[in-house]
C-alpha cells in the first residue's frame, strides 16, 4: 500500500475573473481518481487547489502527510482545464518541484500534461500520463510499490505506455466520487455569500462524438460514453439527501444526447422523490420538441448551446455540423418549454470578417438568448484548427488566465476589436434586464458604438493582434 496525495492545480484565486464570479465546483475527475486509489487499497489524502490560498497550502499539506506518491490529476470536467492557463501551469510546476524535493514520486495527468509532458518532467515529475491515464495508473502504482527506488528515467523506459490492461468502461463511467474528502461547507459558504444559493456539479457522460475543428482535448477520445439514466438519477438523489444543493451543474460536453434518455432520467427522478434544478451544455441540432419537453420535465433550468457564430460560413469552417436556423429553432423550443438559454459565442475564427461579425450580432438581436459567454478562438494543441494556425503562433501560445482573451494567431482583426465586439454583444443581451426607458437609451448607445466600430473596420482594416 502506498500513501498518495492526490490533488490538482486549478487555483480559483489565481484567476481574477473566475474568483470574482465565485462559482467554484469540486474537481470531479480528481475525486473520482481518489476513490479509485482507495479501492486499490492505497492510503489517500486530498489537496483541493480550488479554494486554496496558493501553493503554500499545498506545501503545508505535503509536509503534514509526507506521501510516497503525489498525483496531480487535473479535473477533465472543468472546461478551463482543457486549455493551458499560464498561471495554472506555473502553479502545477511549483507543486511538482515541491513534491519532488520532499522525496515523493510525482505523477501528473491532464490536458496540458498530455500536450506538453516535457514541461512537467523538467519540473521534476517522474511520469506524465497520456490522456485520461486510467489504464496505466494502477500498473504504474503497483510498480512503484514493488520498486520505490526506481529513477525517473528507468520508470519511463521500464513501463510501457499505455499499459495493456483490460478496461471496463461502464465501471469507469460509474466511478464514485470521494465526496468525503471535500470541504463542502467552504464551497457552500462561497456560493451562498456571492449568490444566495449553493450549486454542486455532476457528470452524466464523458466525451463528444462530434468533430468540431477547434474543440476539445482528446482526454476521452472522440466518442461519447453515457451513464445510465437510473445511475445519474440515483446520484442526484444522493447528493440531494447528503448536501442539499439548490442547483446542479452538469459538466458534460453534451448532456443527454437523446430525448428518450432524458425522459427516463426525469421519470426515475420522480420515482426517487424529485430531483434538483440543473443546467446543462448541449448542441442546437439535438434540441427537438421532445428533447425540450424532456429537459423541462427533468428539472433543467438552463441550457447552454454552442452556437459559436451567426455566420453559416464560419460554422461550416469550424466543421460544427449545425446551422444558424437550428440555433434559432433550439432557442424557440427551449423557451417554449420554459428553459432559459445561453449561447456560447466564439469570435475571430478563420474566415470571419466584418460581414460575419455582423451576422453574429444579428443572431443575438433576433434570438434574444437569456445569457451569452463570448470568447475568441483558442488554438488547442491536437486539433485541426491548431494545425491550421500553428505557423502563425508567436511567443504567446496560451492565455495567462480566463480573462486574457488574446488572439494568438493572425485573425482578421486584433484583440481589442474582438473585446469591443464581446462587450457590445453582452450589452445587447443585458437590454432585456432593463426597464423600457433605460432600454431605449442603452439601445441607442449600442447602435452608436456599432456604427463607430463598423466605420473603423471598413474597408476591413486588419489590426495588429
Amino acid at each position: 500500500m502506498l500513501s498518495i496525495l492526490v490533488g490538482h492545480s486549478f487555483f480559483l484565486r489565481f484567476d481574477a475573473k473566475q474568483f470574482e464570479r465565485a462559482k467554484p465546483y469540486p474537481p470531479l475527475a480528481t475525486l473520482q481518481v481518489a476513490a479509485l486509489l482507495r479501492r486499490l487499497g492505497h492510503e489517500v489524502a486530498f489537496f483541493d487547489a480550488m479554494l486554496a490560498a496558493g501553493t503554500q497550502d499545498f506545501d503545508a499539506q505535503l509536509a503534514e502527510s509526507r506521501p510516497d506518491v503525489v498525483l496531480l490529476y487535473e479535473d477533465n470536467y472543468n472546461y478551463l482545464s482543457k486549455m493551458c492557463l499560464g498561471k495554472m501551469r506555473e502553479a502545477a510546476c511549483a507543486m511538482v518541484a515541491s513534491a519532488r524535493r520532499s522525496g515523493a514520486r510525482v505523477i501528473v495527468a491532464g490536458s496540458d500534461a498530455s500536450d506538453a509532458p516535457d514541461v512537467y518532467l523538467s519540473a521534476g515529475a517522474d511520469v506524465a500520463l497520456r490522456g485520461e491515464g486510467l489504464d496505466a495508473l494502477p500498473a504504474l502504482l503497483g510498480r512503484l510499490q514493488r520498486e520505490p527506488q526506481l529513477s525517473g528515467a528507468e520508470l519511463m523506459t521500464g513501463l510501457p505506455q499505455p499499459v495493456a490492461l483490460p478496461r471496463n468502461d461502464d465501471a469507469e463511467l460509474e466511478a464514485p466520487v470521494a465526496w468525503d474528502l471535500v470541504d463542502i461547507d467552504r464551497y457552500r459558504g462561497t456560493w451562498q455569500a456571492a449568490h444566495g444559493r449553493f450549486s454542486l456539479n455532476m457528470a452524466a457522460s464523458k466525451g463528444c462524438s462530434f468533430r468540431c475543428a477547434w474543440c476539445a482535448k482528446p482526454i476521452w477520445g472522440q466518442r461519447y460514453q453515457q451513464r445510465s439514466p437510473l445511475a445519474v438519477a440515483a446520484e442526484m438523489a444522493e447528493l440531494k439527501a447528503r448536501f442539499q444543493p439548490d442547483h446542479i451543474w452538469f459538466a458534460d460536453d453534451i448532456f443527454g444526447f437523446r430525448a428518450d434518455w432524458v425522459q427516463r432520467f426525469a421519470d426515475e427522478l420522480r420515482r426517487l422523490g424529485g430531483g434538483i434544478p440543473f443546467s446543462i451544455q448541449t448542441r442546437a441540432d439535438l434540441i427537438s420538441d421532445a428533447m425540450a419537453r424532456a429537459l423541462a420535465d427533468a428539472g433543467c433550468q438552463e441550457a447552454w448551446i454552442g452556437a459559436e457564430s451567426g455566420s453559416q460560413k464560419v460554422l461550416d469552417a469550424m466543421n460544427k455540423g449545425t446551422t444558424v436556423a437550428e440555433i434559432h429553432e433550439s432557442r424557440r423550443r427551449l423557451q417554449d418549454a420554459g428553459v432559459r438559454v445561453g449561447f456560447f459565442i466564439q469570435l475571430g475564427y478563420l474566415g470571419e470578417g466584418l460581414p460575419e461579425l455582423l451576422q453574429t450580432r444579428q443572431l443575438i438581436e433576433e434570438a434574444c438568448p437569456d445569457d451569452i459567454g463570448v470568447s475568441v478562438s483558442y488554438p488547442l494543441p491536437g486539433t485541426r484548427f491548431h494545425e491550421q494556425v500553428k505557423a502563425q503562433l508567436g511567443a504567446k501560445t496560451h492565455w495567462t488566465d480566463s480573462a486574457d482573451l488574446a488572439m494568438m494567431f493572425r485573425g482578421s482583426f486584433g484583440t481589442e476589436v474582438y473585446r469591443t465586439v464581446r462587450d457590445l454583444l453582452h450589452a445587447q443581451v443585458d437590454l432585456g434586464r432593463l426597464a423600457p426607458a433605460a432600454r431605449a437609451v442603452a439601445l441607442d448607445q449600442i447602435r452608436q458604438r456599432w456604427a463607430a466600430l463598423i466605420e473603423h473596420l471598413s474597408p476591413a482594416r486588419a489590426l495588429t493582434p
